[in-house]
């Protein structure tokens, strides 16, 4: 029985190939289908790849998504140093209410 040897790709080969599925828009079948590879070997380096270098939008969300974390830690805290100065000043200053009558 014969059996099929086993093809071997370059890394550059493996890099345009993941290229043309991410940077493209490619769908996977077609790009194997045009570069005549395995639908699964491809898959599997577009996954590596993906998991490897994140993409521009997974990259902003993370930026966002600490940014909120941060923006809350400081309503926190700001929240924290009234609170403490309302009880600091406590009833010593009177709050002025007064009407103001306009003829």
């Amino acid at each position: 029985m014969l059996q099929k040897k086993r093809r071997q790709y370059n890394k550059e080969f493996k890099e345009s190939a993941v290229k043309l599925v991410i940077e493209q828009n490619y769908k996977i079948s077609e790009a194997s289908r045009n570069l005549d590879i395995p639908k699964s070997a491809l898959s599997r380096w577009v996954i590596a790849a993906r998991g490897d270098n994140q993409s521009p939008e997974s990259a902003d969300i993370e930026k966002l998504q600490l940014e909120l974390k941060q923006s809350c830690k400081e309503a926190t805290r700001l929240r924290m140093e009234r609170d403490i100065l309302k009880k600091a000043l406590g009833p010593s200053l009177p709050t002025i209410r007064t009407k103001i009558s306009i003829y």
